[in-house]
């Protein structure tokens, strides 16, 4: 970031981002498994984690125009570059100390089949895929939308604006109430209610408008925010600490490639057809999503290990249905 804020030129600029990216993409397939070991409640610590990010995501938009408007460009990134710094000396202090990675650790008791393992593989790829595409083509779009269907009714763009803000504020708090849900009920069980939720929600949206576009337009994304911790929560449900982190960069690596096709698409999506086609595709993206989450196995056992002192076996409890 540093180094962004010393370039004299757009290619400097784009180097300089492309490092800066590169740098950054630590951050979910290292942290999330991080996070999420030992962790008693690891739904609720995904949740919290997602809220946070969304937070991060409304601050940003405050604080960049802020200090681009009172200190110039370069400051939005020198700041957060210090921050950064902080924050980094703050985790030498505070992160445990690990004796061996996590590939030397002791592999989990295999609870599935080679073919149930595939399957489960192909719903978080399909499930990466299409999370990817819808939050992209809401957050992105959603400006415009509100813009277009609230006219006549609201034309200040500073309302609007405020009003967008409220429903994702709304909405990240979804992340929570499903990282406490994740950790109380079957995780399949869970996801099939809130995917089943959007189709419906983006259809009727298609072609509301006013006041009836605004409810609906916080209702999918409570659906579509309420979505995003499933994927994390399946790697952690199903997939052995010794390959945690490679798998979580795999599926990273599908969503933030189809993030960049959907930015890409929205644009000339909605000028060529409008968004009424586009909350219909939203919708069978969704139905998509639903029908590769119904191929989840149906009951599975959860085993918690409980922590205990030295020199004491560890009690393994089963509970059902996860």
């Amino acid at each position: 970031m540093l180094l962004v804020a010393c370039t004299r030129n757009a290619w400097e600029l784009a180097g300089a981002l492309t490092l800066m990216g590169a740098f950054s993409s630590i951050y979910h397939p290292v942290g999330i498994p991080m996070l999420v070991r030992g962790a008693a409640r690891p739904g609720l610590a995904i949740g919290i984690n997602g809220f946070a990010g969304n937070l991060g995501v409304a601050l940003a938009a405050v604080t960049t125009g802020l200090l681009v408007k009172y200190a110039g460009w370069r400051a939005a990134f020198v700041v957060p570059a210090l921050l950064a710094f902080v924050c980094g000396f703050a985790f030498i202090r505070v992160a445990p100390r690990e004796a061996s990675p996590p590939a030397h650790g002791l592999r989990a008791p295999k609870e599935h089949d080679g073919a149930t393992l595939a399957r489960i593989f192909v719903v978080m790829t399909v499930a990466a895929i299409s999370s990817s595409l819808l939050f992209n083509f809401t957050t992105n779009g959603n400006g415009q939308l509100l813009r277009e269907r609230f006219s006549g009714v609201i034309e200040d763009p500073a309302l609007l604006g405020t009003l967008l803000a409220g429903v994702y504020l709304i909405a990240s708090f979804a992340q929570v109430a499903i990282g406490l849900l994740i950790d109380r009920f079957p995780l399949k069980r869970l996801y099939v209610c809130v995917v089943a939720l959007q189709a419906p929600l983006f259809l009727a949206a298609s072609h509301a408008t006013g006041w009836t576009l605004f409810a609906l337009q916080l209702g999918f994304m409570i659906a579509v925010f309420g979505a995003i911790p499933f994927t994390d929560a399946m790697i952690v449900r199903y997939v052995d600490d010794r390959m945690r982190s490679r798998v979580s960069g795999m599926r990273l690596t599908v969503s933030f490639g189809v993030s960049s096709a959907a930015v890409w698409m929205l644009g000339p999506l909605v000028k060529t057809a409008g968004f009424a086609t586009l909350l219909v595709t939203m919708a069978a993206i969704a139905a998509v999503t639903l029908t590769a989450v119904a191929l989840l196995p149906s009951v599975a056992r959860r085993v918690e290990v409980q922590t205990v002192s030295a020199g004491a076996t560890p009690q393994r409890s089963p509970r059902a249905g996860d």
